[in-house]
């Protein structure tokens, strides 16, 4: 029996394998994993449909493979209805449609403006012959009748040649007036420039993964007008409440971070602000504002970046609200991130305080609009009462789609995010 790929879902053809879980001579059991393959940031499992033994692997890791293709061959167990019913991907039939029902494309009217010559006509060229009504609507256009002679071939202009010549000017002139512009869809054509002419390098093909963040990021920046909000967040509330909090959470097998304490922020001013955590449904024209809550959190991995989706979090408590994020991160880092584990956030968050950094300009993620920047909090000066003091301030970045949201709008947001940081509730924290 071969197994071959089967489709992995809307929209997704290609993956990589990143595991095989079994090897040639190993006997498999029905439903048993055979490989995991990544495909559009996401890791599933492929089961085996029968039970037999491994006869031959057709696929290695970090192979890339297409739908339909063999993955491997199991001998014995398999039977003739299993066997017929594998799953295989056929190309769809393509049928000409009758030529009377595919409406013939309109042609656009040709405009012949080749013969007509703006040089000077030299004094040496006789007039042509005209009628005098002709000559009179010549002379009050300010035309030249031997112009018009040279365009016809004729040595005697008519009311019709009159008229021809006009028109022709108007279309010569409708045309020069047309802008040039390369189409919107065009871009520049890829070149492989040979940098080894310069120096030594090194050379790493981009992964699965790579293209897809790459091709993602693209797609977004190109279809949204971003506008960032910048601003800083005094953390001496939050760090003090950690401190404070943290043993009993440790009691519990759960360690706080700072994490769930910005989910809070954020949720409670999504709530206050609705149209930050709504998509804009262009084919419908409406804004959709949403009522839950689910948010999206930039992981980094050594493989790239994933954005695993916290839902409900307008519906936890911090102890549960620590326990997911620590399982998503997780999950996230051994690759082990599903589909729907990506999909349906309404409002993403981009943590770099870990790494470093201040301030940067975050990428909103589609069909989202607007997402959280987060920098690094440090020791600066502050004034307070007054007074010059020393705060943890954090950097924060609010990026978002300049079609949904006004500039006003994003400065009340941010006004009303960083009080939710400054002024965290302490019964939120306690267990």
């Amino acid at each position: 029996m071969d197994i071959r790929l089967p489709k992995l879902g809307e929209g997704s053809d290609t993956g990589t394998v990143v595991t095989v879980m079994v090897k040639e001579g190993d006997p498999v059991r029905k439903d048993q994993p055979l490989i995991e393959i990544e495909s559009e940031k996401a890791v599933a499992t492929i089961p085996s449909p029968e039970a037999g033994t491994v006869q031959k692997l057709h696929v290695q890791p970090g192979q890339t493979i297409t739908v339909g293709q063999l993955i491997l061959s199991l001998s014995g167990g398999a039977s003739a209805e299993a066997r017929t019913s594998a799953p295989t991907v056929e190309a769809p039939a393509v049928t000409a449609a009758p030529a009377a029902t595919v409406p013939a494309p309109t042609a656009r009217p040709v405009v012949d403006v080749s013969g007509v010559s703006l040089e000077a006509i030299p004094d040496s060229v006789a007039m042509p012959a005209a009628p005098p009504s002709v000559r009179f609507m010549a002379a009050q256009l300010g035309l030249d009748l031997r112009r018009i002679s040279s365009l016809t071939g004729r040595q005697r202009v008519g009311v019709d040649d009159l008229r021809h010549y006009v028109e022709t000017l108007q279309k010569l002139a409708a045309k020069a007036d047309q802008p040039s512009v390369p189409p919107a869809d065009t871009k520049p054509v890829a070149e492989s420039i040979d940098f080894s002419q310069w120096g030594p390098v090194l050379k790493k093909p981009l992964t699965q993964l790579r293209k897809v963040i790459g091709r993602r990021m693209t797609e977004n920046w190109q279809a949204i007008p971003h506008v960032t909000q910048f601003d800083e967040v005094d953390m001496t509330t939050i760090l003090h409440l950690r401190k404070k909090h943290l043993a009993a959470y440790e009691k519990k097998g759960v360690k706080l971070t700072v994490t769930p304490f910005i989910i809070k922020a954020v949720v409670s001013t999504l709530q206050r602000h609705l149209l930050f955590n709504s998509s804009l449904d262009e084919a419908a024209g409406e804004i959709i504002l949403k009522e839950y809550f689910h948010l999206g959190l930039a992981v980094d991995t050594e493989a790239g970046l994933y954005v695993p989706v916290l839902r409900d979090a307008d519906r936890k408590d911090m102890l549960t609200l620590s326990e997911e994020v620590a399982t998503l991160a997780a999950k996230a880092r051994d690759r082990k991130l599903g589909a729907e584990d990506m999909k349906g956030g309404t409002f993403s968050i981009s943590n770099q305080g870990a790494f470093g950094g201040a301030h940067f300009t975050p990428i909103v993620n589609r069909p989202e609009v607007a997402i959280l920047g987060l920098g690094r909090s440090a020791d600066r000066a502050a004034v307070r009462d007054g007074k010059v003091v020393v705060r943890p301030l954090m950097p924060i970045a609010l990026s978002y789609d300049h079609r949904v949201i006004d500039g006003g709008a994003a400065a009340r947001f941010t006004v009303d995010l960083v009080q939710a940081f400054e002024q965290f509730d302490e019964s939120l924290v306690k267990l």
